[in-house]
């Protein structure tokens, strides 16, 4: 199977690693990857802000970057709900109407893809130790995504997984929400890795990125021995 990935504007700059481990893992379970070099943004920063005339633009770079019908996957959830929920908003009855609706149908946040398209819940990983998981509010929420990571991370081998107390709960970065409200989004932070601490585990995982960027800085900065991974990580560990 052929399949077309994007990557996140903030993953490229920030963890490219991660693209390339999504990239290992979908060739390891048989898809031939498609990237497509003039990719940026899916326009959700914009979006949020209120900025939807450049939204807009930015989304139709995208729809017409994706112009096939593969399969489009990609690390994060928070992107994939973006196209999947809100692109509706910004160009139902436009002349990419019937474009967009494909684009929405073909995307697949990496768990998603794997577990409900591909069928796979055993990549092969191992990584030693015990680990917690964080639901981000893109996935559980505007994705839907809940059991997928879990049956993955549950086939690594020498991986213990521990649910942690409020799961479910916001981490407090919401993109601009934490640049707008820094005290409430580093006491959500606080919390987060509170619950994760509690676990004992030694990892924390993740589908999104954006969500642990914004953990890890709260971590880094109290110097707590709690590693985050995303899960195209973790899957991309322990095999050649």
């Amino acid at each position: 199977m052929k399949v077309d990935i994007f990557i996140p504007c903030f993953v490229d700059q920030l963890f490219p690693q991660t693209a390339f481990n999504m990239v290992k893992v979908l060739e390891k379970v048989g898809c031939e990857v498609n990237y497509n070099p003039e990719q940026t943004c899916c326009g959700q920063p914009a979006f949020n802000a209120g900025h939807w005339d450049i939204a807009k633009e930015i989304g139709e770079k995208f729809i017409n970057e994706f112009k096939g019908d593969r399969y489009i996957v990609s690390p994060s959830a928070s992107c994939v709900g973006m196209v999947k929920n809100y692109y509706p908003e910004l160009f139902n009855n436009s002349s990419v109407h019937n474009q967009c609706n494909t684009v929405r149908k073909n995307m697949f946040e990496l768990s998603d893809f794997l577990v409900n398209v591909l069928k796979v819940s055993d990549i092969g990983a191992t990584l030693n130790g015990l680990a917690t998981y964080h639901d981000s509010c893109a996935g559980l929420r505007e994705c839907g995504i809940k059991k997928e990571p879990r049956l993955l991370l549950e086939k690594v081998r020498g991986l213990e997984l521990k649910e942690m107390e409020g799961t479910e709960t916001c981490c407090g970065f919401g993109g601009l929400f934490a640049v707008k409200f820094e005290a409430i989004s580093v006491s959500l932070a606080e919390q987060k890795v509170e619950y994760a601490m509690k676990t004992g585990a030694k990892y924390l995982i993740s589908t999104d990125l954006s969500c642990l960027m914004h953990m890890d800085g709260y971590i880094k900065k109290n110097n707590l021995p709690l590693e985050v991974k995303h899960l195209a990580d973790v899957l991309a560990e322990g095999w050649e």
